[in-house]
This record gives structure tokens, sequence and C-alpha cells, in this order.
């Protein structure tokens, strides 16, 4: 996992890292996504997954504005249907059509970078960032990933997560796992 000091990148996944960039701060819901800058801070947290250049940079700053614009639309996607099949819904023929779509405004050519093979889809800058996404999210799919998507025990947070063991219950103990504890320490010591 990245460590993020602004943003809970809990998943190593971009496609709901991206979601989870809405949190709940003291009983309210917050975006994290609000500013250009904001944007520009998430896709340099995100470098690891994501393989963009200088160049790449330069043009993501030229439209910040429309970029940052887009990927609130599709953040909203996401978190909808993401929401829907933590809630033990199927996935969507339509929201994989959707995910394709992305693709394809961007499609992938492969690159070895450190021996390792890296999908970099070509287009638009706009449309690149919508790729990478829309590939993270099929990869879940394809992979049965997002039958173990769980949102978080905390009723009030609104993060969700892979959880491949069973066992998980907090989109992590440093955030909502921890409260846990001191709100059940708090309750003991009061009795």
């Amino acid at each position: 996992m990245v460590e993020s000091k602004k943003f809970p990148l809990i998943s190593d996944n971009l496609s709901i890292d991206i979601v989870n960039t809405e949190i709940v701060r003291r009983g309210e819901r917050q975006d994290l996504l609000v500013e250009e800058e904001d944007l520009l801070n998430w896709l340099d947290d995100m470098k690891v997954n994501l393989f963009l250049n200088k160049e790449d940079y330069e043009k993501i700053q030229s439209q910040i504005r429309s970029i940052l614009s887009r990927l609130l639309e599709m953040r909203a996607i996401l978190r909808n249907n993401f929401e829907l099949i933590a809630d033990g819904q199927p996935i969507q023929e339509k929201f994989i059509t959707l995910l394709e779509k992305k693709i394809e405004n961007a499609p992938f050519i492969y690159k070895l970078v450190n021996n390792k093979l890296i999908p970099k889809p070509v287009g638009k800058i706009e449309d690149v960032l919508e790729s990478y996404i829309a590939y993270d999210a099929l990869s879940l799919i394809h992979h049965n990933k997002l039958s173990y998507l769980k949102h978080c025990s905390n009723p009030e947070c609104v993060l969700l997560f892979i959880d491949e063991t069973g066992r998980r219950k907090w989109c992590s103990m440093k955030i909502c796992g921890n409260r846990n504890k001191v709100a059940q320490f708090q309750s003991r010591k009061k009795s």
C-alpha cells in the first residue's frame, strides 16, 4: 500500500482509491478532490499505479479543470456501482460496457519497464486517465476481486476495500479500527 498524508490509499487499486477520495470526517462527507491542486496531489500519490511522464503531467496541468470534472463524474459512477456490488448486487453489464468504452477512447500499448510489462494507454490525456481507472476496475472484475468488496464496518465511514480473507472489518486500523477500539475502551472505562 502507498502511504499518503491526505488520501486514504487503502486498497492498492486505482479505481477503488479514486472512490475513496470521498470520506467522512466528524460526521460530514468531504470531497478530497475539490481543487485542481488536489487532483495533482492525488496523481502524485498514485504514481505507483500510473505511468505518467513529464509530458503527461504538463498536458494534465493545461487541461486540469476539464480532467478534474471528468474524473469526478467517473468517480460517481464507480462509487454507485461499487456500493451496489459491496451490498451483494450483481455487476451490471452496462457498467462493464461503460468501462470498456473508456478504454476504447485510449487503448493500451505495452512497454517493458524494469523487466515488467506495463500497459500504457495512448490518446488524449483525459482519456488516458479514465482508461487507467477503467482498466483497473475491469481487472478487478476479471479476477473476481469485486466479490470481496466491502464497506467499512463503521456505519459513518464511506470507504471501500477488498477483503479476500473474510476477516477484515475496518477500512484501516489507523482510521476506523482505532476509533472503534478507543470507543470500546471508553465504554468499558465508564462501566
